[in-house]
């Protein structure tokens, strides 16, 4: 009878932990308490504008977005900012000129207020960068350049700090435009998130032997739509997030994300997040304790 009784318990506890942990999976992860946008001095939303990045960062007294997504997003991007009740953006952000990040900056240019932008510098020949420029003269914005050492105060104790392009640009491939992204590290007191743009091993690496302490970040936007030339495991260490969110277009012709990244992921126990599954991503966060929810 008491071996009877143990193997009941047992069944019962494994039942009752799975029913638990399925609940909790279906809502996304949480540290400590269970904070709702509505209530937490940080949100940030990893938007859904398939392949490409917009990132909706809330700072209590500020609005932050950056990158814009591709052309054909850009509708969607400005309705979804429009639903969040902003008519004004503190600064835009663009980690480099890829139209899959600069595609809908001219719209957001046209709609919104945007009262300061920073980017990396780099230059393109495109017409989605010429119009970029155009609006931003048009409209005299202020526009500043950014590199690895500085930082961009949001107010009420969260910053952002640049950790890449350094001054000298990576130079000598095809991914120099993705390799000279903006990393920027986003810190509210004990909560960090690492918005990496499309940067690659390159930079990845130059990153580490700078300091790769400064590195570690309790979520990671994963790099470069979660491609196979990005989070390297020596960067992924580094940088040892609970949650990685993958910001990419559903069935895209790049094959995002890669199944060799998929894996690094779950062999570091890495909670993910995938905006073609999961629709908008949202992490909010008291400076302590965090909540990543799933629009699906």
């Amino acid at each position: 009878m008491n071996s009877i009784r143990k193997w009941s318990w047992l069944i019962i506890g494994v039942t009752v932990f799975s029913l638990f942990f399925m609940a909790g999976c279906k809502g996304g992860l949480t540290s400590g308490n269970n904070l709702t946008a509505a209530d937490a001095p940080l949100t940030v939303k990893v938007l859904d504008v398939g392949q490409g990045d917009a990132i909706l960062i809330r700072a209590k007294d500020q609005v932050e977005l950056v990158d814009t997504g591709d052309t054909p997003a850009k509708d969607s991007l400005v309705q979804m900012l429009k639903s969040q009740g902003i008519t004004t953006i503190d600064k835009l952000i663009i980690t480099h000129p890829h139209a899959d990040h600069i595609g809908g900056a001219t719209a957001v240019l046209q709609e919104f207020t945007v009262k300061q932008i920073y980017d990396s510098g780099q230059k393109t020949t495109s017409n989605l960068y010429k119009q970029y420029l155009t609006q931003i003269q048009k409209k005299k914005i202020p526009f500043s350049v950014v590199s690895a050492g500085m930082t961009i105060d949001l107010g009420n104790e969260m910053i952002l700090n640049i950790l890449a392009p350094d001054k000298t640009l990576i130079n000598g491939s095809e991914a120099d435009l993705n390799n000279n992204s903006i990393v920027a590290k986003l810190v509210y007191r004990n909560f960090s998130m690492l918005l990496t743009g499309d940067a690659e091993s390159e930079s990845e690496e130059r990153m580490i032997k700078k300091d790769a302490a400064i590195l570690k970040s309790t979520v990671l936007k994963s790099g470069h739509h979660g491609s196979r030339t990005s989070s390297s495991v020596p960067f992924l260490q580094a940088v040892s997030p609970e949650a990685a969110i993958i910001s990419l277009g559903a069935n895209n012709d790049y094959h995002h994300p890669h199944p060799s990244t998929l894996k690094k992921y779950q062999d570091k126990k890495i909670a993910i997040y995938r905006t073609d599954k999961n629709g908008t991503v949202t992490v909010s966060s008291d400076g302590k304790n965090y909540t990543i929810t799933k629009e699906r």
